[in-house]
């Protein structure tokens, strides 16, 4: 044990000796008696709450996620919930899980939690997707939410997400005075707890099920602007093949389209039950290509019009579609934006309800084609900070000041989210939205590819691209830090033949919003590109945009911009 840092050390210690620390919590630590390194990562430090909660490695330690982690990050937003509810009654919680190991365990520890301090708390008894939590915080009119996920995080990942009573996750100032209620909680000693029977003798413990479920999957189904026309024919020949890649979309995602219309839809049959492991892919990330290969097999057995895939929260929604040779490609995020967008205000404006003080917020570094595309249907585009609670934090601003009416909210890690319902972003409802404007065009005699290239010819050859790198442990948290700190300090002059116009370093509170460790650089030919720590994993991600003259010329430009960054970033 000389070898653990003095932190460490202690910390070891007092998980050994606490007599609420379960034996086989202190069994799996003695085990690693011999793995210093090991006990330095799992306890140099606590499980960082940060903006949007905790997520990490399931496991034993401080600096992991476990019943006393997330018990201690409960009693922290007990507190705070404690402290927020002014009315009368008792303040009420909503808590949602997803497919992941221990996910149900670490739910019902938190409602106990919730329950040992006099908080309702309302729990469904089987997964359930995160926009779906977000939905039913507001339609329960509860406190606040909880969801048990670590969205697309390899398997051996978890995570624990708070939300407001607005359904929306906590934006930074909300989520200091939960970590500072947090900082000051013993980890055994100050949690409050209750058992189950207790809870659910008190009134403590509601269980939710089918009402709610068919409460959200109609509220998504209303956001449809086609459905007479899906229900009546463009639905009957039109064939989706889906996978909610071994997590919570199966049946949301197929109730929703079936509400519709939609009579040809496959779902993945080796992807299509709940696995912790994700076991049929690498990863279990809709932005990847390789986690559609089942669904492109099938797609191509069924002569599939569409693909969808959604990450095991459903959150998050991937979209294939076939290009002018018949071939299936995977959309970005940012082209899955812009069609729908295009799609969705196109549809309002169509049928005389697109408002004109219509509003979509996207986030700084999701492409500026949709902005281009919301533009032209005379939306007024806003720009957040990553992360779609900023841009619920919009919607919350523009319902209560009646000043813009909220249409469309997208980020390029495939979030997004039409109507007002929900203050997260929703692969259910977009999983229906890319459906049905597929379907659309198709009578129309075109693909979702065709309208792309429309786009592309009408607004300008806008191309993306996004490289992270990972460093995980204590050095690679340093190594990350010292890569921002050199391109803070040391800003380039031109990149890839073009001159940096305008440095924006988001850590300063640059136009109104909080402060983000997040570096943005302009280029003279229009191109950017951003450097951001991820707040969810240990990577740095660095996006790139560009516009081109043609998609090539496009391509061209964002690998030559791609290469001459990612050089510096790896210290070539």
């Amino acid at each position: 044990m000389t070898q653990l840092s003095p932190k460490a050390a202690e910390t070891l210690s007092r998980w050994l000796q606490d007599p609420s620390v379960d034996e086989n919590t202190k069994a799996e630590l003695n085990l690693l008696a011999n793995e210093p390194q090991e006990l330095e990562e799992r306890f140099y430090r606590d499980l960082e709450f940060g903006t949007g909660g905790l997520r990490g490695v399931i496991g034993a330690g401080s600096n992991r996620i476990n019943r006393y982690t997330v018990g201690r990050a409960t009693q922290g937003f007990a507190n705070y919930i404690l402290e927020q509810h002014t009315g009368e009654g008792r303040p009420s919680v909503v808590i949602a899980h997803d497919s992941r190991r221990f996910s149900p365990e670490f739910t019902l520890e938190a409602a106990l939690v919730l329950a040992g301090n006099g908080i309702e708390a309302h729990l469904f008894p089987s997964l359930r997707s995160t926009p779906q939590l977000s939905f039913t915080v507001r339609h329960l009119k509860a406190t606040g939410g909880v969801v048990i996920t670590a969205s697309h995080n390899p398997p051996e990942y978890n995570g624990y997400k708070v939300y407001n009573a607005e359904g929306g996750q906590l934006v930074p100032h909300e989520a200091e005075k939960v970590i500072s209620y947090i900082l000051e909680v013993d980890s055994f000693n100050g949690v409050k707890r209750m058992s189950q029977e207790e809870a659910e003798a008190g009134g403590l413990l509601h269980w939710l099920g089918e009402p709610e479920d068919e409460a959200f999957t109609d509220t998504v189904a209303a956001v449809s602007v086609a459905r007479d026309e899906i229900t009546s024919t463009l639905g009957r020949d039109f064939k989706i093949v889906y996978t909610p890649l071994h997590g919570t979309g199966n049946l949301p995602v197929r109730s929703v389209l079936s509400k519709i219309g939609f009579t040809q839809v496959h779902v993945v049959p080796e992807q299509e039950l709940p696995d912790s492991e994700f076991s049929t892919v690498k990863s279990p990330n809709p932005e990847e290509r390789e986690a559609f290969t089942l669904a492109i097999k099938l797609g191509e057995e069924l002569g599939a019009d569409l693909l969808i895939g959604t990450d095991p929260d459903a959150d998050r929604m991937g979209a294939v579609v076939r290009d002018n040779e018949g071939k299936f490609v995977v959309l970005s995020g940012n082209q899955s934006g812009a069609l729908m967008i295009h799609y969705y205000l196109s549809r309002l404006q169509e049928q005389g309800k697109l408002p004109s003080n219509g509003a979509v917020v996207k986030t700084i570094v999701t492409s500026e084609m949709g902005a281009a595309v919301a533009e032209h249907y005379g939306a007024t585009v806003f720009n957040t900070l990553t992360g779609f609670k900023y841009i619920g934090e919009k919607m919350t601003q523009f319902q209560q000041s009646g000043e813009y009416t909220y249409l469309f909210g997208y980020e390029e890690s495939y979030g997004y989210l039409a109507g007002n319902y929900a203050r997260d972003k929703d692969a259910v409802l977009a999983s229906m939205l890319i459906a049905e404007a597929g379907a659309y065009y198709k009578a129309q005699g075109k693909t979702l590819y065709d309208v792309l290239q429309e786009l592309y010819e009408q607004f300008g050859y806008f191309l993306e691209s996004l490289e992270s790198r990972t460093l995980k442990g204590k050095d690679g948290v340093a190594q990350i830090q010292g890569i921002m700190n050199d391109w803070r300090s040391n800003p380039p002059q031109e990149i890839a033949g073009a001159a940096v116009s305008e440095v924006l370093d988001y850590s300063l509170g640059l136009n109104g919003l909080p402060k983000e460790n997040v570096l943005k650089y302009l280029l003279s030919d229009g191109s950017w590109f951003c450097l951001r720590p991820s707040g969810t994993e240990p990577k740095i991600k660095v996006y790139f945009a560009v516009r081109g003259e043609s998609l090539q010329n496009a391509k061209d430009k964002v690998a030559a911009l791609t290469q001459q960054v990612m050089s510096r970033v790896d210290g070539k």
